[in-house]
């Protein structure tokens, strides 16, 4: 067989096959109509289920209406025409738009690791400002890897992808916000912060960072480490102060106000996300896939880490293989998530803050129970008594 040469996007870290560059090709057998998955559970979208050259393409709550039934055959089609880049633009935010169908390099799309690159520009397909809002338009940008740049094509619903595929994680973090903040806009909750009486001091951000747990501490030095003249910098010496208690001291009275003032810099956020990510959720996804368990026991350690830290959950797990065992030890995966679970409702209702385990009980449970370990959506749930749909 004879060897393929590959072309590099330095920036983006993907790596094409020049067949594919110069063709366009989509995945075999990707010629099926349906809707395009993206950020948040929604699809792409044409404006109105307008034909019109230059209609807009955007994001919107999937309906199963023309506007984003999709075929991909090189080109991704809906209503006749073909997605392209604005007058075969190069530079970042091009915008989308539908366009007669015409062979040129700016209606080539091609499907690798999840993101849809343009090979004519070498950029990704990619939600503006990363906005989960209707109506938000697609653009090109150079390829991430995140979460806005990754899409699921009719025929590829995602099954056996680890938590840490973007589109999963993406599912993972509406999760955790049901349970943490009683909505699935996850990306809303940067802003957030209050004392919820855990004993825990301020709770916050978007994995409910505390003060009296040291991960806000962490989070505040490594945003100072990257902007020093930040506006929650004055507030190191007290959280390192009030680290380990529920105090206040040196925090109030402007504490929560200048957290939200932060919420808005793009740089404090990135920082909300890189701390999650090194403190809970790549270490959690790391310990499921050494159990061979698939994305919904990746999901059920990563949720047990936001609320218990992750050594909390490192001790669930101790206690769970007094019951069961993981695959990876030879153990049957529903029954090692059964045992699971099981420890971590007595973790929870040790404290009464946590007694509602409602988002083990009527969500990861209810998972378990259909037998949905790639935890691949459509998903129904309920917490707290709210109940949610990820689409």
């Amino acid at each position: 067989m004879s060897r393929v040469k590959t072309v590099v996007y330095a920036l983006s870290g993907l790596v094409l096959t020049s067949a594919a560059t110069v063709y366009g090709l989509l995945p075999a057998g990707a010629a099926t109509a349906g809707p395009i998955k993206g950020l948040g559970s929604k699809c792409i979208d044409v404006a109105g289920a307008a034909t019109a050259n230059g209609t807009a393409v955007q994001l919107y709550d999937c309906n199963n209406s023309a506007a984003q039934q999709w075929t991909a055959d090189g080109t991704l089609q809906a209503l006749g025409k073909c997605l392209d880049v604005t007058a075969a633009g190069t530079t970042n935010g091009t915008k989308i738009q539908l366009y007669e169908c015409n062979g040129t390099g700016a209606q080539n799309w091609t499907l690798t690791g999840g993101a849809l690159v343009n090979p004519a520009s070498g950029k990704c397909l990619d939600v503006t400002g990363g906005s989960t809002a209707n109506g938000t338009r697609l653009q090109i940008w150079t390829c991430t890897g995140g979460a806005g740049q990754a899409w699921t094509l009719p025929g590829s619903a995602g099954t056996g992808k680890n938590l840490d595929d973007p589109a999963k994680k993406d599912v993972a973090m509406q999760i955790v916000s049901a349970a943490e903040n009683s909505s699935l806009n996850w990306r809303a909750q940067f802003s957030y912060i209050e004392d919820i009486n855990d004993g825990r001091g301020y709770t916050a951000g978007i994995i409910g960072f505390c003060s009296g747990t040291g991960d806000m501490l962490e989070l505040v030095e490594a945003y100072t480490a990257a902007s020093p003249s930040n506006v929650l910098a004055k507030y190191l010496p007290a959280l390192r102060s009030v680290n380990g208690t529920a105090s206040h001291a040196g925090l109030d009275p402007n504490f929560t106000r200048d957290w939200r003032t932060a919420a808005a810099d793009p740089a404090f956020q990135a920082a909300q996300e890189a701390e999650r990510d090194r403190v809970y959720f790549n270490p959690s996804v790391r310990d499921g896939k050494a159990d061979g368990v698939r994305a919904l026991g990746q999901f059920a350690y990563y949720d047990a880490a936001v609320v218990h830290g992750y050594s909390g959950m490192r001790s669930i797990r101790s206690r769970a293989l007094a019951k069961a065992k993981p695959p990876a030890q030879g153990g049957d995966e529903r029954a090692w998530l059964t045992a699971f679970l099981n420890e971590r409702v007595i973790e929870m209702k040790k404290e009464p803050a946590h007694e509602d385990v409602t988002r083990i009980d009527t969500a990861q449970r209810v998972f378990l129970n259909n037998g949905n370990f790639d935890l691949n959506t459509p998903l129904d749930f309920k917490v707290y008594g709210d109940s949610f749909h990820i689409s």
